[in-house]
């Protein structure tokens, strides 16, 4: 079953967090994830948006969390870690009408 990491985080040190990109794309397509949505200027409907926004879609949730706790993922997670607060990471399944 298809499932999504909802992303959200505040980013405190642009310059560091600059380096996070790169490195996460080429794990998101080892784990054949698609980046559905990613935003620095989502807009609040309710509640404070945080600085980075993002949707991500992988094919099964055991692909998601072997991403998450790939050893190549480790060093590059501790950027994110850096250079961010307020971090909210979600899995969720995709809906499926019954």
């Amino acid at each position: 079953m298809v499932v999504y990491y909802i992303n959200s985080y505040d980013i405190t040190d642009m310059e560091e967090y600059a380096n996070y990109a790169a490195p996460v794309y080429l794990l998101l397509q080892k784990y054949g994830a698609e980046v559905l949505a990613s935003d620095l200027h989502a807009i609040a409907v309710e509640g404070v948006a945080k600085t980075m926004n993002a949707i991500i879609r992988f094919p099964s949730e055991e692909a998601a969390l072997a991403c998450y706790a790939d050893p190549e993922y480790q060093p590059v997670k501790q950027i994110r870690l850096r250079s961010t607060t307020n971090c909210m990471m979600v899995l969720v399944k995709e809906f499926v009408r019954q």
